[in-house]
């Protein structure tokens, strides 16, 4: 059974998570949007994202304030010991998404992050990590960018198969 400090702070954090959304709901609502935008804005993703952090935020209320999902310490003695391999591919792979977007675009930068995600979470094929990759974020490239008109990002890639100045 959860302890009172256990259950006061799954509540605080269950509280943090819907106050993390109502202000991103707030920030969302006063970004400036232009007349040009005809249905989907800058705003539209900002709200779905918020609206994810105030549901899962009121859900988390209502699971504290029935008792906690906090285990107890004999329960999380029994737990596997912390990947330390995995964290630093995860680590590595938004460094390198950090590092390459500016300099290659987002199609290479996602492409190694993408790769690098996938063998944190056990994946040894790094071959067809990269193949598959290399698809998506172009691919990702080519929806926001072509269709949606938001420059993510145009890199070495971009230019060669799209034409557009780096």
């Amino acid at each position: 059974m959860n302890g009172g400090s256990d259950r006061g702070a799954d509540l605080g954090a269950a509280l943090f998570v819907l106050a993390l959304g109502l202000l991103a709901a707030w920030q969302a609502s006063v970004i400036p949007t232009s007349p040009i935008y005809a249905q989907v804005g800058p705003k539209a993703v900002p709200y779905v994202v918020a609206a994810g952090l105030v549901l899962l935020g009121a859900a988390l209320t209502a699971v504290a304030l029935r008792g906690g999902w906090s285990r107890d310490i004999e329960e999380l003695q029994g737990a596997p010991p912390l990947n330390l391999r995995a964290l630093g591919l995860l680590l590595a792979g938004l460094l390198a998404n950090l590092a390459l977007i500016e300099p290659f675009g987002f199609t290479v930068a996602a492409t190694v992050q993408f790769a690098l995600v996938a063998a944190a979470f056990g994946s040894r094929n790094h071959l067809l990590n990269l193949a598959i990759a290399f698809v998506v974020a172009l691919g990702a490239y080519a929806l926001f960018v072509k269709l949606l008109g938001v420059n993510i990002g145009a890199g070495v890639v971009e230019g060669l198969v799209f034409g557009v100045p780096e």
